[in-house]
């Protein structure tokens, strides 16, 4: 029986490690203390853990995201606070290792892909007029997927013990030889489950598109942000089922000892690094074209002008999800594959830079006389034009191949990625979210708490890593846990520590405006409190759950239907209201999603007889699923007449 809870054990603990522990235990009774204190089971599972309403289940990846992003910090910080100073003791080799790995991953799959999933589900059906996605059942089983393999994943920090093979997870490095205790495991399952609710989205929201737009909304009269999730989606259905075949085939190594990936015995190491590429590259574009959505979206509504160059902004992102899949050998210029390789990668590489100049252009363009007005989302896209234009630049820099052999696995790397993903990918998220707050919740975020946040998360960004580039190109190696005083890194590590620890209090920031604004903020903004432009402004605050109680035509309308209804009067709402029909929430997907966590867990133990459990739940809820007969349910006319009259005596949109 030892033996058995022996295998549970964390192999590397240390004092953080308990007090992780410690914090992870009592913060899980103290909640399920509140809530049943309060009685909230049963609300909970009504009206969050059962529906299909896509604008709860995108604040439900909104709340994920937001918890992930400080989890991820906290690594960050971890990890600048032992860089800090010369041979500091603070993490040891191995508790570094973990803390790297697991912040990559919790950063790209379990922050940034939720955060704009959030985007997807919250905004797409509103902008093309539709009253929910093509497939509800289907999208609430995806978030819960997708959950269980961000729990599965993050419970390896308390339990067995969390992967340590970098977030790119090489091989023979992730081999049983190299990594032996089982957080490796958690890594190649849990990315499994995440990844297949990742894949369902993507189809489901291609669909949806492609199938619900409303009348009179041709493709070329979408909002760019729809654009942008369109094509994130078209990447994400190509890109991750070769994610997903190289996590079971990794999986199978580490479990059954076969040898896709070893050194020997006809298996091939770098088979790994080509397929995670194949998928890693594309990945970063999933997540930077929604945030090129977002930042149009923000611009043109507070530059007071349409978008400039709408055509050319559709045609360039659909230049770069066809160019993302043509750059992943970029990542192994260093690597021996020959000068012709390199030479039509190096290419390629350089050539994605061309279309996303364009939307910096175009951005610009935008902004020329226009009547800019400077809220917290614009102070967002202000600042993401220039420090984005930068790693840009420095991407480029990386792009030649017989340089990158100074530039490979040293900081000037990670300082490039970061200077791309955050500016990029995070800014336009809290820019979005400030921007479509109200919409959501019914009152305004803080001003001036948010202008503030972005300038003090932007002096400690610019101080965190700008000096990367430095101590890079100086010869710092990345990953690496310790250097010496002789090195000369001392000082602008320390300048990084600060920086970090500058964008933490920005972070706190952002909670305390939450906190504050709830409490002050007034609730009588009405329906449109920026004067915006998309049909997402044209309903009532809060939505009602079917959306529009009339299907928006847009025949008559640009791009910007709602500021066209406005401005010249077009009218978006034709004929009468009529009944309504909507879908039934379900309970199944999430039992479903609990079935594929347990068999997820019992694989990384190899606990066969659980896994088989596991299996058969599945099995058992999709034969369920088979034989259900479910019509979903009708919103009669008088109610929704009813619900209408009452928002127009509260003053929300007609």
């Amino acid at each position: 029986m030892s033996e058995f809870f022996a295998q549970f054990a964390v192999p590397h603990p240390s004092t953080l490690i308990y007090i992780a522990m410690a914090s992870i235990i009592l913060g899980t009774i103290a909640l399920v203390a509140v809530v049943t204190y309060f009685k909230l089971w049963g609300y909970l599972w009504r009206e969050w853990i059962t529906t299909v309403d896509h604008k709860k289940i995108g604040i439900m990846y909104l709340v994920v995201a937001l918890v992930m992003l400080f989890r991820g910090g906290v690594d960050a910080v971890m990890m600048r606070l032992q860089l800090a100073v010369p041979d500091n003791g603070f993490l040891d080799a191995q508790h570094y290792n973990e803390v790297f790995t697991t912040h990559g991953v919790v950063m790209i799959l379990f922050m940034a892909m939720p955060f704009i999933t959030f985007f997807f589900n919250f905004l797409v059906p509103l902008q093309i007029g539709a009253r929910d996605v093509a497939f509800p059942r289907l999208n609430n089983l995806a978030f819960w997927l997708f959950f269980m393999g961000m729990g599965l994943f993050n419970i390896s920090f308390i339990v067995g013990g969390s992967p340590d093979a970098g977030w790119t997870s090489y091989f023979p490095l992730a081999g049983n030889e190299f990594s032996q205790h089982v957080g490796t495991n958690y890594y190649m399952i849990s990315l499994q489950i995440a990844g297949l609710g990742t894949l369902m989205t993507g189809i489901n929201f291609i669909t949806t598109i492609f199938k619900m737009r409303a009348p009179g909304m041709t493709l070329f009269k979408m909002p760019m942000f729809t654009w942008s999730a369109l094509i994130s989606n078209l990447i994400i259905v190509f890109a991750f089922p070769v994610l997903t075949v190289a996590l079971a085939m990794g999986t199978m190594d580490r479990l059954f000892d076969t040898k896709f990936f070893a050194i020997g015995n006809g298996g091939m190491d770098m088979l790994w690094a080509n397929l995670f590429w194949v998928w890693g590259h594309p990945e970063v574009y999933i997540l930077i074209l929604p945030a090129f959505g977002i930042f149009s979206e923000v611009i043109s509504t507070f530059a007071r002008r349409n978008l400039y160059g709408y055509t050319s902004m559709v045609w360039s992102m659909l230049l770069i999800s066809v160019f993302s899949f043509a750059v992943w050998t970029h990542h192994f210029f260093t690597m021996g594959q020959g000068a012709l390789t390199n030479s039509i990668f190096s290419i390629t590489t350089m050539a994605i830079a061309i279309p996303t100049g364009v939307k910096i252009f175009n951005w610009l363009f935008t902004l020329y006389k226009g009547k800019i007005v400077i809220t917290t989302p614009m102070l967002y896209a202000m600042h993401f034009i220039p420090l984005f234009t930068l790693g840009g630049v420095t991407g480029v820099m990386l792009a030649m191949s017989a340089a990158d052999y100074q530039y490979h696995n040293t900081m000037f790397l990670v300082a490039h990625f970061h200077n791309v993903i955050i500016p990029g990918v995070v800014y336009a998220m809290l820019a979005g979210l400030t921007f479509y707050w109200p919409k959501m919740f019914g009152f305004m975020l803080n001003e001036r708490i948010g202008k503030a946040t972005v300038w003090v998360m932007s002096i400690g960004f610019v101080l965190a890593f700008i000096p990367m580039y430095i101590t890079g190109l100086d010869g710092q190696a990345r990953r690496m846990y310790t250097f010496s005083e002789s090195t000369g890194f001392s000082t602008l590590n320390m300048v990084s520590f600060i920086g970090a620890g500058i964008m933490s209090v920005s972070f706190l920031m952002i909670v305390w405006n939450i906190w504050y604004s709830f409490k002050n903020s007034p609730r009588d903004i009405g329906s449109d409190p920026w004067d915006a432009r998309g049909l997402e402004w044209a309903t009532h605050t809060p939505i009602p759950n079917y959306n529009f109680a009339i299907t928006p035509d847009v025949t008559d309308s640009t791009s910007e239907a709602f500021w066209d209804s406005k401005k010249n009067g077009t009218k978006l709402f034709k004929g009468e209201i009529q009944d309504i029909h909507m879908p039934n929430n379900s309970g199944q997907t999430f039992v479903l999603a609990v079935f594929f966590f347990i068999a997820g867990f019992a694989l990384v133990f190899s606990m066969w007889y659980l896994a088989i459990f596991g299996l058969i739940g599945i099995l058992a809820c999709m034969a369920y699923r088979s034989l259900e007969d479910d019509h979903g349910y009708h919103i009669h006319k008088h109610e929704v007449e009813e619900k209408e009259k009452s928002y127009e005596k509260k003053g929300g949109a007609k």
